[in-house]
């Protein structure tokens, strides 16, 4: 055994497990609005934080050393207070910005919640459906992916696909398949005004928070949410976008077969999904390859497989992996619209 190499894996895995606590300090501060109270403030003390937020005193301080520590707050010995600097605050406190990524931290947290049973789908048919994880992963995800749709929805990843954008601002149809909370959903309907968008998920609870999102955004007239299976929902569209679902799902070649048949006469089918390299190799390399892979065992993977087919193809099935999905489905045209360091957009036509 090599005693530096151990030595060093040992730093990372404490390095790992420290930041493993300040994900669940970062859930505890965006519950509790902390982060929010300190936006702006200068610093404060451990007192003023507690009165500020309405929380325990002690409790508060407690937080406020771990943050410290993590590097997320700055603290001034000479007066014993904490101050959250702005960019932090734009990542942490800020909600609607496009770097906001504290509520997106409820996702990992569901993991271990649902440790036991995902435990028991590796000892069997690796089968766990989405409607079974413990509620927090409903909110995490649709709060993860929130500022992307709201900041290069409409901005970059609609415009990237030839045609869409004229045709939404006349007046067209578009389906969310899979929308969860609907939040894409409200996002193109408060851009094309003169657009109809309907939201398909097979999660009823998730669509009833979708309609109550609806409602309170004022597009309730224009956004219209149905429980169905993506391989059930039916109309005829101009647009139908799948944001971040379609690897979840058991038989991805056969709901796109079936969203040929929604397709109005040039209708295009808007993918987006996680941002990942065509190569294992390449892949690993990426700083968020460890929280994919994470969410990919944990969630996708077992969603898939708990469905027909169960094709399973993970988080990171990349471009090879969708076009081939498209490909077997015989569609015409595939290709890589737009990126972030998040998402790849792709575009399809029948």
């Amino acid at each position: 055994m090599d005693e530096a190499k151990l030595e060093a894996f040992l730093a990372t895995f404490i390095a790992d497990m420290g930041g493993t606590g300040t994900i669940a300090m970062v859930a505890v501060g965006n519950e509790l609005g902390l982060y929010e109270a300190m936006d702006g403030q200068g610093a404060m003390t451990a007192a003023q934080l507690a009165e500020a937020s309405g929380c325990n005193e002690r409790l508060v301080g407690e937080w406020l050393d771990q943050q410290a520590s993590a590097g997320y707050l700055v603290f001034d010995a000479e007066t014993s207070a904490y101050e959250l600097p702005p960019e932090q605050a734009f990542a942490l406190a800020q909600r609607q910005s496009p770097g906001f990524v504290a509520g997106g931290v409820l996702t990992y947290a569901s993991m271990f919640m649902d440790l036991d049973r995902v435990a028991d789908a590796f000892r069997g048919d690796g089968a766990v459906a989405w409607g079974d994880h413990h509620p927090s992963l409903f909110r995490g995800v649709a709060e993860f992916f929130r500022p992307g749709y709201q900041s290069m929805l409409t901005t970059a990843w609609i415009p990237s696909i030839e045609g869409v954008t004229e045709k939404l601002e006349a007046g067209g149809r578009v389906a969310d398949v899979g929308c969860g909370h609907g939040i894409s959903s409200v996002v193109m309907a408060q851009a094309y005004g003169a657009s109809e968008i309907y939201g398909f998920d097979f999660h009823p609870p998730s669509i009833d928070v979708a309609r109550e999102g609806a409602e309170i955004a004022g597009v309730s007239d224009r956004v219209h949410f149905r429980v169905a299976a993506a391989d059930e929902f039916t109309g005829e569209f101009d647009l139908v976008c799948f944001f971040d679902c379609l690897h979840d799902m058991g038989d991805p070649v056969g709901i796109v077969e079936h969203t040929r048949s929604q397709l109005a006469e040039g209708g295009i089918v808007m993918l987006v999904e996680p941002f990942a390299h065509g190569d294992r190799v390449t892949n690993h390399q990426r700083p968020l390859a460890r929280a994919s892979y994470a969410a990919s065992t944990f969630i996708c993977t077992p969603n898939s497989l708990s469905q027909p087919v169960g094709r399973a193809m993970g988080a990171q099935a990349g471009e090879p992996g969708m076009r081939a999905v498209f490909e077997e489905a015989g569609y015409r045209h595939f290709r890589r619209a737009s990126e972030t360091p998040f998402n790849i957009v792709y575009e399809a036509r029948a």
